[in-house]
Parts: C-alpha cells; sequence; structure tokens
C-alpha cells in the first residue's frame, strides 16, 4: 500500500503580504512537525482576497512566478523535505497577470505551474478584472510522494476539470480555494451553499477514484462583509470524508491518504473502463441546440 500524508493550512490572512506569507510558512512548519509529506496552502495566501473590487492598484500585489515567494518556500520544503502547493498572483507581463499555483517538490527544486482555467465574474468575486484566463491547460506534477493535480477555486465546479487532470495520472487532486458566504444572508442559504461546493468536489473523487483535498481560507473580510467559510476538507477515492475543518478557525490538519484505494474502487466501481468515450464529441459545445 502507498500512503501519503497531506497537510491543509487553513487560516486568515492581513493587508500584510509579508506577513501573510511569514504565517504561511510557519503553518507549513506545523504541518511537517505532525508528518506531512505535501502541504497545501489556500487559494492566494499572500494577501487579503482582493478581487471583492475592481481596483488597478491590487495588480501591485502580484509577481512572478518563479519569484520573491517561491524563492522562500524552495528553501522551506527543502529543509524539512515536503512538497509545497502554493497558490499566488502571478505578474507574467506587463499587464498580463494570472491566478496560478506553483509546486515546489521536497528538495526544494520548483517544478511548474497551474494557471486557473475558469475565472469568475460575480458579485464580490470580479476576477475577469485582474486574471487571464490559464494558457497552460490542465496539469499533473510528479512530486517525490505522488503524483498530483493542481485546479484553483472556480474549477472546482467544472467535472471536465477534474477528469481530465485524473485522465492525466493524478494520484490526488489539490484545490486551494477562497469562498465565502455574504454575511447578510440567512444560515439556509449559507449551508446550501457550503453543501453544494463540498457535494461537488466530492463527486470528483467518486468520479475519478481520486482522493481530493479542498483548501480554503477562513475569517472576515471585505469590511466584515464576507465570511470566508474555511470548511477545508479531505476524502478518499471514494468520496469519504476524512477530515472536515471548522468555519471559523484556523487550522492545520494532516491526512494520511491510502493511494491503493484508487486501484481497489476503479476495479468494484469502473467508471474509468465504462466511459463511453467514442459519444462524447459534443461536450465541447457550448449549448447543443443545433447552432
Amino acid at each position: 500500500m502507498k500512503k501519503v500524508k497531506v497537510g491543509l493550512v487553513q487560516m486568515s490572512c492581513t493587508k500584510d503580504k509579508q506577513e501573510n506569507l511569514d504565517k504561511a510558512i510557519v503553518k507549513v512548519r506545523e504541518a511537517a512537525a505532525k508528518g506531512a509529506q505535501i502541504v497545501c496552502l489556500q487559494e492566494l495566501f499572500t494577501s487579503l482576497y482582493f478581487c471583492d473590487v475592481e481596483d488597478y492598484d491590487n495588480f501591485d500585489l502580484a509577481e512572478a512566478i518563479p519569484g520573491p515567494s517561491t524563492d522562500a518556500l524552495q528553501v522551506v520544503a527543502k529543509e524539512l523535505g515536503v512538497v509545497i502547493i502554493a497558490s499566488l498572483f502571478e505578474k507574467r507581463a506587463e499587464g498580463l497577470y494570472h491566478n496560478t499555483t506553483a509546486v515546489l517538490d521536497a528538495d526544494g527544486s520548483y517544478l511548474g505551474k497551474y494557471r486557473k482555467m475558469h475565472i469568475p465574474d460575480d458579485p464580490a468575486f470580479y476576477e475577469k478584472f485582474y486574471f487571464t484566463p490559464g494558457d497552460l491547460g490542465y496539469k499533473v506534477f510528479q512530486t517525490k510522494f505522488a503524483k498530483i493535480g493542481i485546479l484553483i477555486c472556480w474549477d472546482q465546479w467544472y467535472p471536465e476539470a477534474s477528469r481530465i487532470t485524473a485522465l492525466m495520472g493524478a494520484d490526488i487532486m489539490f484545490y486551494p480555494t477562497a469562498i465565502g458566504w455574504a454575511t447578510d444572508q440567512d444560515e439556509e442559504t449559507n449551508q446550501d451553499q457550503y453543501n453544494a461546493w463540498q457535494t461537488i468536489q466530492r463527486s470528483h473523487a467518486v468520479a475519478n477514484g481520486v482522493p481530493v483535498v479542498s483548501v480554503n481560507r477562513v475569517g472576515f473580510e471585505q469590511d466584515g462583509a464576507m465570511k470566508f467559510w474555511g470548511g477545508s476538507f479531505a476524502t478518499n477515492a471514494q468520496g469519504k470524508i476524512l477530515y472536515l475543518g471548522s468555519h471559523d478557525q484556523e487550522e492545520t490538519e494532516v491526512v494520511e491518504l491510502d493511494l491503493s484505494e484508487s486501484d481497489f474502487f476503479r476495479k468494484h466501481w469502473p467508471f474509468l473502463r465504462d466511459r463511453r468515450i467514442d459519444s462524447y464529441q459534443p461536450i465541447t459545445k457550448r449549448y447543443i441546440d443545433g447552432d
């Protein structure tokens, strides 16, 4: 059996970029001390979630990848012997920006990056103002401990993205995330939204026979108008919840995943084997209405 210990870092952020990076490094150390081999940080962990407004000054938060944050994290990865999944605001060129996750291997080497493919544009989530859609396609990264697939937040709603990532050989799918509740919503709506968010990601584990790890930020932002709901979780390859974070506390948790279960579940629930790939051409259409 091949088992891997993954660390989930659910934390709140401030306006100070260096303070957030330093805090994340402390949390990575905590996860490593608990035995983590792969540590996943939440989406855009070096800042507040700035996409609640369209403000040109926020572009100053972006950086090159590789760049200062990955340089600092590579040192930590090598020192601790852990893989680090780091979601950052990438400045690719003058006027060209992406929502990007870098992957650093346990020897401190930079393995590459994944650029978020699906970009939302909703009230308080104005990401299309800041981010160019990813152009690297879906990605997997062979790390020391496992081949990992990375998707980012809004990607989590799309079974096509998770399916392609799984078909590329991902042993585990990671979702760095930033999502929350408007604080003027009622509790029933809050729970319905959270349940939908968790359910769609658990379904990716079931459909693909791959463990899913989703790491979300926590805390009040946007002058108290948004409560990021935390609720980070990890599932096995059948969608069983192995860890569930709180909605209001910072947490650093380590979960052991048995990667050999993927073979077992794919044998007994052979969804990959039974796919009718010859019938799926229409999926590339925007809508099937004859036009």
